[in-house]
């Protein structure tokens, strides 16, 4: 029996079925852990909903004690999380370290948050008042890739807020939600935040639920299609953080040996698995030549290997599906462009790829068009600004991109005609919790992190008083 459990109304408790998870350095089953039913998925949306008045009723500074709560017991526990995130996920130690304390610094950043009574008007005639009210029980799903940081992107400022949470981890990373669960489970009262697990089929039923009233959904934007078609049935509220083709453009100042470790990092962090990692990078034909030169000696000199195992600097994909697609399209990118590093399947268990870097490719390369997810970067060439912005812009995501330039001004003009939630100037996914962040187009709606994220889990209820009594 696995020694994981469900955390449902504050009791730990056995899925009513189980399933297997898969190191995916070793292809091996690391262990077994709970597979919870429609039923048990109900059992925890009730529990949320009975928890509901009495957590809302309490004092946004006692919530935010449970937070904190939260935060201290992640943290004295940090070394062990990590090494499960590893053994789970794949990522090398101190990635999934920095991950731990990153999820530790976020929970402890929405703290420092409130949501006031905004007064609009406070005239003769009226007062006009503006609350944050919390909406009730919140459906959290959480993807593969950060399973610990994207839940700190949804459980601290849902909590502050006053709603009740029922988190769905992936069904390939479940294990550190899990672990979590079970160490806060006596700091939180029972029902007010429930972790529940699943093989991808409560999805739907989580989302359609009526007691459910919102999705905050981070994942792919195929499924992201089907949580806002489930939801919209009920109209209810939906926060999509869906995937992205982010583009960089290098500009003709640049250093190249300066500046290309940092494109290295923006693209291959992670393996690649990054929702806004650099996953086309345009560059001026004056200094195409070295940067390609450049990726390629540092690709070369990845350490590739178990996340556990010392001097390894990638790790694994996460999963055999991403790993053969991923392996599909640098085989169909070799017809298309030049493989100047990596594009190997090491010999041995695991789903590794090395660091890869093509050159010489087109704009219609699936490489290029589609969302590659994995340890692969196309690199193009370009001569006219304006054309590579047309380029960068040309896709249906526009969640995040960047432009690398010695002169600041320039790189701004480019930055300002880029269609993204967010770009970034001479850096690439730099999160900060204190800044908001979202996507447009097809990369999701809604906000997260900041102060909108956090009024994201409330509903505005306006307060109008007339200034004359109805006696």
């Amino acid at each position: 029996m696995s020694k994981y459990k469900l955390l449902i109304n504050g009791e730990l408790v056995a899925g009513d079925k189980a399933m297997d998870v898969v190191n995916p350095a070793t292809e091996e089953v690391l262990t077994e852990c709970p597979w919870a039913s429609e039923d048990q998925l109900n059992q925890a949306v009730a529990a949320a909903k009975a928890a509901f008045p009495a957590w809302s009723a309490t004092s946004i500074d006692e919530r935010k004690k449970v937070v904190g709560a939260i935060a201290d017991t992640i943290e004295a526990n940090a070394q062990e999380i990590a090494q499960l995130l590893v053994q789970e996920q794949g990522k090398p130690l101190q990635e999934a370290i920095g991950e731990t304390y990153g999820t530790v610094a976020f929970f402890r950043y929405f703290m420092s948050l409130d949501l006031p009574v905004k007064v609009i008007e406070d005239s003769e005639r009226r007062r006009v008042e503006a609350h944050h009210k919390p909406l009730g029980v919140i459906g959290a799903i959480v993807p593969w890739n950060f399973p610990l940081i994207l839940m700190s992107f949804k459980i601290p400022p849902a909590l502050i807020a006053g709603n009740t949470i029922v988190l769905k981890p992936a069904p390939t990373t479940p294990l550190t939600s899990l672990r979590i669960a079970e160490l806060v489970k006596d700091v939180v009262p029972a029902g007010v935040l429930n972790v529940i697990t699943d093989k991808n089929d409560l999805g739907a039923p989580m989302t359609a639920h009526p007691d459910v009233r919102k999705i905050s959904f981070t994942g792919s934007t195929a499924t992201g299609a089907k949580v806002m078609a489930g939801a919209a049935g009920l109209l209810k509220r939906i926060t999509l953080e869906l995937g992205g083709n982010d583009a960089g453009i290098v500009l003709d100042d640049v250093d190249p040996k300066k500046v290309a470790p940092q494109l290295y990092d923006s693209a291959f962090r992670n393996s690649g698995q990054i929702c806004i990692a650099m996953k086309r990078l345009y560059v001026h034909e004056k200094v195409y030549d070295e940067i390609c030169e450049e990726l390629s000696r540092i690709a070369d000199e990845a350490i590739i290997g178990d996340g556990l195992e010392q001097g390894t600097t990638m790790g694994p994909l996460q999963n055999k599906m991403q790993f053969d697609k991923v392996k599909e399209l640098i085989e169909e990118a070799r017809d298309k462009g030049k493989v100047i590093a990596g594009g190997e399947v090491p010999d041995q268990k695991g789903y590794f790829i090395r660091p890869t870097v093509v050159r010489d490719i087109g704009d219609d390369a699936r490489l290029v068009k589609e969302e590659q997810f994995g340890p692969v970067l196309p690199v193009l060439s370009f001569s006219d600004e304006d054309d590579a912005v047309t380029r960068a812009n040309d896709s249906p995501w526009g969640l995040g991109g960047s432009v690398w330039a010695s002169d600041l001004d320039r790189a701004h003009s480019v930055a300002d005609k880029m269609d993204a939630g967010t770009i970034w100037i001479n850096q690439h996914a730099a999160l900060d919790p204190s800044l908001p962040f979202g996507g447009s187009k097809s990369s999701g709606l809604g906000t997260e992190l900041g102060q909108e994220g956090l009024e994201e889990f409330t509903q505005l209820k306006v307060i109008n008083m007339k200034k004359e009594t109805a006696a």
